[in-house]
């Protein structure tokens, strides 16, 4: 199967990535600008419906069934034809734009998405450029903690017609490299740049990082996967269930396994800024602070995670609600490392449907405390709740277990 030259064969990540835009008509490029390509289709200077359509389905044919450019060519010129449309730059230069900035940037967002099972990832600038730009070279075989914040503004593309690539490496290919740890990340040197010169709403200055062309210093995809985090729920989950018509949930016949003990050290103590429970919580379930990654549980289930989990609406921090930042690290156990999984309908009579939740169910006997601590972290399409707390102040744990058990913790005899 023929593909682009940065490329290899599409992938569903890919695929979906580009499946999920809308399509958007503009007048010009800096009509919109980096974070915003992660959810609209544009080409620039197709200002009706009907022809962003078009491009859309060749460039569609293009990422799924591996057209060529010159086969990519070809609906080109049937486009412009049927549409009479009058474009800048001649035929050969736009037409591979347009191909090769929507096959890059898909691509780069469906890497962006996978590579998130990888610790590190390896910056990899490919040799066969003619034409290579100093910076990109300097990156080349770069190793950096997944979620380092250079990566959000590095990721390739990082320019028109970038080939540059990331792959990722565990503890072990480090190892092979002949590297402790990752490398410390370059200095990020910002230079203004004046876009817009043709544009209808007039020019403006941006800030962008030296090396990387403008409109490219965003990593592809890394802002869908941030809108993917579920936001808290108002209410902290409730034992049991709403009920509701033909809802058959059903409550354990088996006890729960015995709790696990634990340091005192995994309660944190009283009087941190907010920021630093909130970097326990992610660093518990094994993710860089200050970038979205992707987390499985027990049973193999993503939950996109970040800080975003614990920031209101005007995005401010609220990692102290309900008292709970001495116990984060609890319920990131929690999530990783259940006792139980347990799956429910929750009839939602405002509404008049019900509403599928995964509850991860934990206990905890922490050093020096008398009874478990209990840890109950809940999940639906509605959002995310949890509770932490020491049993004999709440309900019985049992009354949390309810539904269809998905997992449940094997005990060594």
């Amino acid at each position: 199967m023929p593909t682009a030259a940065f490329g290899s064969l599409p992938f569903a990540e890919q695929s979906e990535f580009f499946r999920r835009k809308v399509n958007l008509p503009t007048d010009g490029w800096t009509d919109i600008y980096t974070r915003e390509h992660d959810y609209a289709f544009v080409v620039a200077g197709a200002n009706r419906d009907a022809i962003v359509s078009d491009f859309r389905a060749a460039v569609a044919k293009a990422i799924d069934g591996g057209a060529t450019l010159e086969d990519f060519r070809k609906d080109f010129d049937t486009i412009v034809a049927k549409h009479g449309w009058d474009y800048n730059g001649g035929r050969a230069w736009r037409s591979r734009v347009i191909y090769e900035t929507n096959l890059a940037a898909s691509y780069a967002a469906g890497r962006w998405q996978q590579l998130q099972a990888a610790p590190f990832w390896q910056y990899d600038h490919q040799d066969w450029v003619q034409n290579p730009r100093p910076e990109h070279v300097s990156w080349d075989g770069l190793v950096l903690e997944r979620g380092h914040p250079w990566w959000e503004s590095h990721f390739p593309p990082n320019g028109w017609f970038c080939h540059c690539k990331v792959r990722g490496l565990w503890p072990r290919d480090l190892q092979r490299l002949g590297k402790s740890g990752p490398d410390q990340a370059p200095a990020t040197n910002l230079v203004e740049h004046v876009i817009g010169q043709r544009s209808a709403i007039g020019p403006r200055m941006v800030r962008v990082p030296e090396g990387i062309d403008p409109g490219f210093e965003n990593a592809p995809g890394a802002a869908r996967l941030r809108s993917a985090i579920p936001p808290e729920r108002p209410d902290p989950p409730l034992p049991g269930s709403a009920g509701g018509p033909g809802l058959p949930n059903r409550r354990p016949l088996d006890p729960l396994p015995p709790p696990r003990p634990l340091p005192a050290t995994e309660l944190l103590p009283q009087g941190l800024p907010e920021r630093d429970y909130l970097n326990a919580y992610l660093q518990a379930l094994g993710v860089q602070p200050g970038a979205p990654a992707i987390v499985r549980d027990a049973i193999g289930e993503r939950l996109v995670v970040g800080e975003e989990l614990f920031t209101d609406t005007k995005g401010q921090l609220k990692v102290t609600k309900r008292g709970r930042e001495q116990y984060m690290r609890l319920l990131a156990r929690a999530l990783i490392d259940p006792d139980e999984i347990w799956a429910r309908l929750e009839w939602q009579h405002a509404q008049a449907k019900a509403v599928v939740r995964r509850r991860y169910v934990a206990r905890y006997l922490v050093e020096g405390q008398e009874t478990p601590a209990l840890a109950v972290f809940e999940l639906g399409a509605d959002g995310w709740s949890g509770i932490t707390t020491f049993q004999g102040v709440t309900q019985s744990e049992d009354e949390w277990r309810i539904g269809v058990l998905l997992y449940q913790r094997l005990v060594e005899p």
